[in-house]
């Protein structure tokens, strides 16, 4: 049975950011692409910002960035929870 307009779930745009003028390679990885490394790499902007847009479902993410090969969590969000690693997510509640 087809869903209607309403059942569907509507994903909701995201701009992951992040400001580090020295990093060479940033990598944006969550429970929402499974914790691929290939899928969300960040492109480097003016001022070494680095930007990525995701199309995320409604409920809660936790995700990291990979910096040059180091995990670190979001700088902007304090929002957080501890994983498996006995280390933290950054976690992000879509509407």
């Amino acid at each position: 049975m087809a869903k209607t307009a309403k059942e569907k779930i509507q994903k909701k745009r995201i701009t992951f950011t992040l400001n580090n003028p020295n990093a060479e390679e940033v990598i944006l990885i969550g429970n929402f692409n499974n914790w691929n490394d290939k899928t969300y790499q960040m492109k480097k902007y003016e001022g070494g910002i680095w930007k990525t847009m995701v199309m995320l479902s409604p409920g809660r993410c936790e995700y990291k960035f990979l910096v040059d090969g180091q995990w670190i969590l979001d700088p902007n969000n304090d929002q957080k929870c501890s994983n498996c690693f006995g280390t933290f997510n950054s976690i992000i509640e879509v509407p």
